[in-house]
């Protein structure tokens, strides 16, 4: 079985890539857009991301969430040890972004679906594809990348 927060190859690729980056940067958190009407929050793509990046450290924080003066929600939900950040605005169809840091220079790796089913139909053919070949769970498109 594949099980996957998107089946998006350049999700997978985003997921891969992030994985990698947090091997060598230290800080970094996760933003998630959506389309208004989007119920939860934060999206499977970013949930998956900051679970994954989990996986390999938490990230530095000078100041601790718990720490914060005035408005401590305002620095997004910990997830996995993640600062992830959900907005959801007219206009966005679904996007997850994490942004790296390090000292004088930031990375970002952003992954935005259009409006139609297009983006999944390559990434589900390769899950269904690898589906006999593997044995138990796969969690991540990436995996099979």
């Amino acid at each position: 079985m594949i099980a996957a927060g998107n089946f998006s190859l350049t999700a997978a690729l985003l997921l891969r890539a992030a994985v990698e980056a947090a091997r060598y940067l230290d800080a970094w958190e996760v933003i998630d857009y959506a389309k208004s009407g989007k119920p939860d929050a934060p999206s499977g793509t970013s949930r998956e991301l900051a679970e994954r990046l989990g996986e390999v450290r938490r990230p530095t924080r000078v100041v601790e969430v718990g720490d914060v003066e005035g408005h401590p929600e305002a620095r997004g939900a910990d997830i996995a040890g993640t600062q992830v950040h959900s907005l959801r605005l007219p206009s966005f169809v679904v996007s997850s972004e994490v942004v790296f840091a390090a000292d004088g220079e930031r990375l970002s790796i952003r992954h935005d679906a259009g409006e139609t089913p297009m983006p999944y139909v390559a990434g589900t053919l390769l899950a269904i594809r690898a589906v006999p070949r593997r044995v138990g769970l796969t969690r991540g498109l990436d995996q099979l990348l």
